[in-house]
């Protein structure tokens, strides 16, 4: 058998392709299913109410919040040269995090990430990325970029499987809410599938220093959710 052959097996083309479907799905074990990243207090001020101001809050939170700096930090996480380059990163991911339950958020389902990563699914040099990530808490987008690095994935589908993921996390919440209903949902995961991609090329272009958010009432409904009364999710 040749060298490559030995290298190149049956199902290795597979088993890449499925590793971010499988790694960012709902039933992947980090509990992304738990939080609403404010969304569920959203609704209940009544800033998030139908299809239409659901539409909006996710143009806000992907262009101005969240989802735009975790693409960047996933980028930055991918191209870490090394363990202290990628742990500075990790640090400034979860300092970034605007309340309480959304550094709760990040870096719980950041710590799952990587425990279940290490468990079932290992790099191909068997490197643990706990080890890499000793001492400081990740949160789950630095993680992913880390993981996919390891694992010789491309950072364009990274990031666009990560931003699909989490809209539609928050579709399943805003639904779960009866903000409303599922072929609504679906309409709006197929119509912003075009912004999504414009977003991601653009944060391959980005560096730390592009970080910043502007998606002021996201971040205002997480810090109240800590004190709302009747909760579904955990932010």
């Amino acid at each position: 058998m040749s060298d490559r052959s030995k290298r190149t097996q049956p199902g290795d083309a597979l088993r890449t392709r499925a590793m971010l479907q499988v790694w960012l799905s709902p039933s992947f074990p980090i509990g992304a299913y738990a939080y609403s990243h404010g969304l569920e207090k959203a609704v209940e001020l009544g800033w998030v109410r139908d299809r239409s101001s659901l539409e909006e809050w996710l143009t806000d939170l992907c262009t101005h919040g969240g989802l735009r700096n975790d693409l960047i930090l996933i980028a930055a996480a991918f191209g870490a040269l090394d363990d202290a380059t990628l742990r500075q990163v990790a640090d400034l991911s979860a300092a970034l995090q605007p309340s309480a339950e959304r550094h709760l958020e990040a870096t719980q389902q950041g710590a799952s990430f990587v425990q279940q990563i290490d468990a079932t699914w290992p790099a191909p040099h068997g490197s643990k990325l706990t080890l890499h990530f000793a001492d400081t808490h990740p949160t789950f987008a630095v993680a992913l970029g880390a993981t996919a690095k390891a694992h010789d994935l491309q950072l364009p589908q990274t990031l666009d499987a990560y931003a699909i993921a989490l809209v539609s996390n928050l579709v399943s919440a805003a639904i779960r809410l009866s903000v409303i209903g599922q072929s609504d949902g679906q309409r709006i995961m197929a119509a912003r599938l075009q912004a999504l991609a414009a977003l991601t090329a653009d944060a391959r272009l980005r560096t730390l220093d592009d970080l910043g958010s502007a998606a002021f009432r996201s971040d205002i409904a997480s810090m109240q959710h800590e004190t709302q009364r009747t909760r579904l999710f955990r932010s």
